[in-house]
Parts: C-alpha cells; sequence; structure tokens
C-alpha cells in the first residue's frame, strides 16, 4: 500500500525552511518522519515566499527556494472546481474569517482524499469538516 500523502500549509513550510522559527525543530522531525509525502499547492508557494521576502528580502527567498528544489516534494495545482470549492468553504464558514490559501487546501483535502494536513494554524483547520471524512489531522 502506498503511503499516505500530506497537505503542506505555508505557516508550516515556513517554519520548516527558517532555522531560526521556534518550531522549526519539531516541523523537522515531522518532515523526516513523512519524507516523500508532502503534497505542496503550487498556493502555498507564493505564500511561503511572501513571508521569506517580508522576513529577510530576495536572499530569504532564494534559500528557501534552493531547498524546495533539493526536496523531495510532490506539487498540487488548484483546479477550478478546486476554487469553487474553496469559495463554497469560504462562504460556509464566513464567521471564522478563513484564509483563502487555507480554503484552497481545504479543497484539496477533499479532491485528493487526503486526511493530513501540515500547519501551525491549528484553528482554522480543526473549524473545517470535510465531506470526505469527519476531521482533518493535524501535524504536527
Amino acid at each position: 500500500m502506498p503511503p499516505n500523502r500530506v497537505l503542506v500549509d505555508s505557516s508550516f513550510l515556513y517554519t520548516l525552511y527558517d532555522r531560526s522559527a521556534p518550531n522549526n525543530d519539531l516541523a523537522s522531525a515531522v518532515a523526516e518522519l513523512y519524507s516523500g509525502q508532502f503534497v505542496i499547492p503550487y498556493v502555498v508557494l507564493t505564500e511561503t515566499a511572501y513571508l521569506f521576502r517580508r522576513a529577510g528580502e530576495a536572499p530569504a527567498v532564494v534559500r528557501f527556494l534552493d531547498a524546495l528544489v533539493a526536496g523531495n516534494y510532490q506539487y498540487e495545482i488548484v483546479s477550478p472546481a478546486d476554487l469553487t470549492r474553496a469559495r463554497d468553504i469560504m462562504a460556509q464558514y464566513a464567521d471564522a474569517k478563513l484564509d483563502f490559501v487555507d480554503c484552497c487546501i481545504m479543497a484539496l483535502t477533499e479532491r485528493l482524499n487526503i486526511t493530513q494536513v501540515c500547519t501551525f494554524d491549528h484553528r482554522d483547520f480543526n473549524i473545517f469538516r470535510p465531506k470526505h471524512a469527519s476531521h482533518l489531522e493535524i501535524l504536527p
């Protein structure tokens, strides 16, 4: 049986590649444990690159991109159907003020039948109730 795939959020990806981040050791341990199973949505790359740019200008983004190229990751587009589902999730949980990228990840969990998400944004992902499972497992 193939290993489970795990969707990765920008909060996790940023923490994983920012060695000064408070939870970097925890993110690194999870990344080692789930090596080869990470699926990174392209929208997460944009948000994470923005976070690195804001924190350390272009050199930080370059180091992040170098690390991605060296990594063993799968990447996933957000399809028009995913955008529609992300919009529906955002509307359904309007009071929670969910982030667009988080809603895209939530839509992808359903389309890809993935139940695990690496994120440090537990609030948003714990609120969401996916169609394909009773809940999402949040790592770490």
